[in-house]
């Protein structure tokens, strides 16, 4: 039997599971409904489990050309002054590389994965299941029947609500800003400096250039209309880097993070991965990670169970959630002590920061 396969999205979770599903064996359709001129911008962090999950999808060669290796994380207080220092490369020794990079470059790189044709501006208008198997109407009004339909259209996921698996993304109270410095400071490491409810982030992304990563914890705030002029009146008063990277400060996106958490990631024979089942906000930098590993797991799952859907999606399910909620509780762990005031919260930093940060991705060395 052949399975007809449908992976709505072509994000990170939606290339990563069609590259899975590829390499199990499967072919399935994958459509978009953003045009294919949208490009990501911004940069992406990848820790060493993302490398090994590429690695895994035979992502891995394209990859190693791009963007800038990390080696160690540099914590530091509000004006710049060491709290502790983390090595990645230990950490995650055996397992994968940790890089920086363009999310466009990353997209590329998923998109030549995927081995066949991304149906953009094509939107999932209507879902029904129907004998165990999946009538879906596109916009352009196309209708078809598929075995399994994937939903890897992101935290707003349309294929969430349409089957009722879940209600909206629940706001995590933070705003993060992202940017991507041109002849900025000549960081060598990943750089954060940690605030009262906010944070700055950055590191070399290859090219000379800095991806930034910034956040606060304002659950009243609405979005800024200038980010960037709020970026430098949130970090203005920041010291090390900071400075010298604001003064590099073009342009600055901007969003709102949220948290998914549901009670099932299926119903019938539709499955939801990565920021469609569960998303949190990216304190970790796991999203991505988080979507690889789920498309490993998806097209291995699949393959393992002889085309038995249903026991393919329990397996995949029970595979996966118990990481998945890793990565959520250290998240959410990591926020709260946002929310600690520095005068205490740098001290102990201090004295027991490696070990906290190094705890919360001991869980996640070994293999999926």
């Amino acid at each position: 039997m052949t399975l007809r396969i449908l992976v709505v999205g072509a994000g990170i979770a939606g290339l990563a599971a069609a590259r899975g599903l590829r390499v199990a064996g499967f072919r399935p359709d994958v459509v978009e409904a953003l045009p294919a001129t949208v490009i990501p911008g911004a940069g992406i962090y990848l820790p060493g489990n993302a490398s090994r999950a590429l690695r895994l999808l035979g992502l891995d060669v394209p990859l190693r050309p791009l963007g800038d290796l990390i080696f160690r994380q540099v914590f530091l207080d509000q004006r710049g002054r060491e709290l502790f220092e983390m090595d990645v490369a230990a950490l995650w020794a055996g397992v994968g590389e940790s890089r920086a990079l363009s999310r466009a470059d990353l997209q590329q790189v998923l998109l030549t994965g995927v081995g066949g044709e991304v149906r953009f501006e094509t939107e999932v208008r209507r879902l029904e299941i129907v004998d165990g198997a999946a009538k879906v109407e596109f916009s352009h009004g196309g209708v078809s029947e598929y075995d399994l339909v994937v939903g890897a259209d992101g935290r707003r996921s349309t294929i969430r609500e349409l089957v009722g698996l879940g209600g909206p993304a629940v706001p995590t109270g933070q705003i993060v800003y992202r940017s991507v410095v041109s002849g900025g400071p000549p960081l060598t490491d990943w750089t954060a400096l940690l605030g009262r409810r906010s944070a700055f982030v950055a590191m070399p992304m290859g090219g000379r250039k800095l991806y930034c990563y910034a956040d606060e914890t304002a659950p009243d705030r609405p979005n800024p209309e200038d980010p960037r002029k709020r970026l430098l009146e949130l970090f203005g008063s920041f010291g090390g880097p900071v400075p010298a990277i604001l003064e590099k400060v073009e342009k600055v996106q901007v969003a709102r993070t949220d948290e998914v958490v549901l009670p099932s990631w299926s119903k019938g024979p539709v499955l939801l991965v990565g920021d469609a089942a569960h998303a949190t906000a990216p304190s970790l930098a796991q999203g991505a990670a988080m979507s690889f590993e789920d498309g490993w797991v998806l097209g291995q799952e699949l393959r393992a169970a002889s085309d038995d859907i249903p026991a393919a999606l329990r397996a995949y399910e029970q595979r996966r959630r118990p990481r998945c909620t890793e990565v959520r509780e250290r998240t959410r762990e990591r926020d709260r002590a946002c929310d600690v005031p520095p005068s205490l919260r740098d001290p102990m930093l201090r004295r027991r920061g490696l070990r906290i940060f190094t705890d919360h991705y001991r869980e996640l060395v070994p293999s999926v």
